[in-house]
């Protein structure tokens, strides 16, 4: 699981062995949210009470997001959501059997 709420178990990458996932990635130094979560000794963004919605927080919800968004119709902040609501357990499980890394954006 990434810590912005990405499934990592349905990224080409991770399933191939070319990607660590987000815990195990040193190379993703320059990931603010990674940081922050890891600073802050989080699983997730979705622990953060910092800002009244995910989309409030702008390591996370930035110009590169929407546009990653925009061409992946991922939905991370409602990925958050669903993990805050169910826990990461429960997201992956759902993530796997829908076979995407995210909730989709509508």
């Amino acid at each position: 699981m990434a810590k912005c709420g990405l499934y990592c178990g349905a990224c080409g990458a991770y399933l191939k062995g070319r990607c660590p996932g987000c815990a195990g990635n040193d190379k993703a130094a320059w990931c603010k949210v990674r940081a922050c979560c890891r600073e802050r000794n989080y699983a997730t963004c979705a622990d953060c009470s910092d800002y009244a919605a995910f989309e409030d927080c702008g390591k996370l919800h930035n110009f590169i997001s929407k546009t990653i968004s925009l061409f992946t119709r991922s939905d991370r902040p409602s990925s958050l959501r669903r993990i805050k609501e169910t826990g990461c357990a429960a997201y992956a499980a759902e993530m796997t059997a829908a076979r995407t890394h995210s909730v989709k954006r509508r």
